[in-house]
This record gives C-alpha cells, sequence and structure tokens, in this order.
C-alpha cells in the first residue's frame, strides 16, 4: 500500500485543528480529559508532520479512491 502525501495546506489546517483541542484538553486537565481524545490528536500531528494522514487512508480503504 503507497502512502499519499497531503499538502502542505492540509497539513497546516490539521496542525491548527490538532493545537485547539490540544488546549482544550489542557484547559479542561489532562487527568479529566477520558483517554479516547488523545488519539485523534496524535493523528492529527502525526498527519501534520509527516503528511501521512491516518484518516485519508482509511476512508480511502473504506469508500474506495475516485
Amino acid at each position: 500500500m503507497a502512502f499519499q502525501k497531503a499538502n502542505s495546506a492540509f497539513r497546516f489546517f490539521v496542525f491548527g485543528l490538532a493545537c485547539v483541542l490540544l488546549l482544550g484538553i489542557y484547559l479542561t486537565g489532562f487527568k479529566v480529559v477520558h483517554w479516547v481524545l488523545y488519539i485523534p490528536t496524535a493523528a492529527m500531528f502525526l498527519a501534520a508532520i509527516t503528511g501521512i494522514c491516518p484518516g485519508m487512508m482509511l476512508t480511502n480503504k473504506l469508500f474506495g479512491k475516485k
């Protein structure tokens, strides 16, 4: 399976979303927030840093490419 690299605009957008989500986790409290909320945050940072988006890979696998 070949990885599709996301373009820089998408990577910056995902980085901004991850930062806002992390800010919400911080303001709520790291000990209060459920651990499931860390999964999309980590996936977004992974997509922003490497350009490999797990969400895109999952949706392409489920629905196919057009």
